[in-house]
């Protein structure tokens, strides 16, 4: 039943739809426009703050990735203070997003892992590197990010004397996606744990990203849709806001994994922003953790 407040709410914000129906819709997620509107509405929750620690070592290079067609991609490691752990977890960024992403001021990563170890976390890098604007799968002209990842990525880090055997993995939106597919190639003899945070997935092939997608059919072919089961045996959370454009899809994504599947998910208010996957990152980080 719709509170009072969502009452007030939805009808100073929607005019002419009626303060309980334009109310009850944000909560349902039925209204059009619902992520627009739950962020005016402001039903989004607090965002995160970075933690105001001193953040451990960060490396930075580059190589010329064959996988990506001979592309120069960036790459940076970091690691909380004190010795180099060497437990890894391996990062993909968002849409628009670089390796670089993860350690500037829209995530901070490296300071919350510096946060999560001092307040008695197991500790283990993160290892990120630019995966343009593939999606993290094969493309038709014959990038693969993902294969960079694999052959390329983690050999790099492992001559760094990082373990690179078994790894976790993390990754936002389009790199969500991309850290499901990645684990459910890799398995659980490969991947200790896998964290999807605001995942870009689509049930309608038809409605996926025709810059990540050329047609319905490539995202068929790569869509971790009905292909749950190839994470058996891998730890995986899932988190998205209810202010999500990918909520409701990633709600049915989550259902359909089998019964007794180790999956942890939250559904809480957030948008599709920097400020939520801050929000999340500590228990994320956590999650990772138990894998180590």
């Amino acid at each position: 039943m719709p509170t009072r407040r969502a009452f007030l709410l939805g009808g100073a914000a929607v005019a002419g739809l009626g303060a309980a129906g334009a109310g009850l819709a944000v909560e349902q997620g039925a209204l059009p426009g619902r992520p627009w509107l739950q962020e005016r509405l402001g039903l989004n929750g607090e965002d995160g703050v970075v933690p105001d620690v001193v953040p451990g070592q960060i490396e930075e290079g580059s190589f010329v990735s064959a996988a990506r067609g001979g592309v120069e991609t960036g790459w940076s490691l970091s690691y909380p203070p004190g010795e180099p752990p060497s437990a890894l977890v391996v990062a993909l960024h968002r849409l628009g997003g670089s390796h670089s992403t993860l350690t500037g001021p829209e995530l901070g990563v490296d300071r919350y892992l510096s946060a999560y170890v001092a307040g008695g976390g197991t500790p283990f890098a993160v290892v990120a590197a630019d995966g343009g604007r593939t999606y993290w799968h094969p493309r038709p002209d014959g990038e693969d990010a993902s294969r960079m990842v694999v052959d390329e990525l983690l050999p790099l880090v492992a001559e760094r004397g990082f373990d690179t055997s078994a790894v976790g993995l993390i990754g936002w939106s389009m790199g969500g996606y991309g850290a499901l597919r990645l684990a459910g190639l890799l398995g659980p003899d490969r991947v200790t744990g896998v964290v999807a945070c605001s995942p870009a997935l689509w049930s309608d092939a038809g409605d996926a990203s025709r810059e990540g997608f050329a047609d319905a059919a490539e995202y068929e072919h790569e869509s971790v849709f009905d292909r749950q089961s190839d994470l058996e045996g891998i730890p995986v959370r899932v988190d998205i806001g209810t202010g999500d454009p990918f909520y409701r899809d990633v709600q049915d994504y989550v259902a359909a994994f089998p019964d007794g599947a180790e999956v942890t998910s939250s559904f809480e208010p957030g948008g599709h922003t920097p400020g939520y996957w801050r929000r999340m990152l500590p228990a994320q980080l956590e999650f990772l953790g138990r894998g180590f």
